[in-house]
């Protein structure tokens, strides 16, 4: 019997075809890494002391933490595609659309440029349609 050599896959070139889906964002080891502080205060978010402390001055408890000028930016304009480009991982900054008292339902439709009712009426009508740009740099 003889045995197949694999063929070797150049991760980094695997990893930057991602980069190339028009609309999303996924969520590598290179984005957690780069996202860790700014995913540390999302989850802080889950005690309810940290929340009030957050709610009541958002610049002085965002200082408290070690994150890129972009990053606490996008968290003080809550523009939830900027903190995914700075490394948020949706699930953690759930906690702090959870804490502005909006449902994860509104958060994916202001990232998708749609209200939150067109969003959901989407999604009823079976989610986006599987036709147009496919590729960022293709084009199709």
């Amino acid at each position: 019997m003889t045995e197949k050599k694999k063929e070797r896959i150049d991760i980094h070139q695997y990893l930057a075809e991602f980069e190339d889906i028009p609309g999303t964002r996924v969520f590598t080891a290179q984005r957690a890494r780069k996202g860790y502080w700014l995913n540390q205060f999302a989850m802080s978010l889950m005690k309810e002391e940290n929340r009030k402390r957050f709610l009541a001055d958002e610049s002085a408890y965002l200082d408290e933490w070690n994150l890129t000028p972009a990053a606490k930016d996008a968290v003080l304009r809550r523009d939830y595609n900027a903190m995914i480009d700075e490394g948020g991982n949706v699930y953690f900054l759930s906690k702090l659309f959870s804490t502005d008292g909006k449902s994860f339902q509104f958060a994916a439709g202001s990232m998708t440029g749609m209200t939150q009712e067109e969003y959901a009426q989407m999604m009823i009508n079976g989610g986006r349609s599987p036709e147009g740009v496919r590729s960022i740099k293709g084009g199709y």
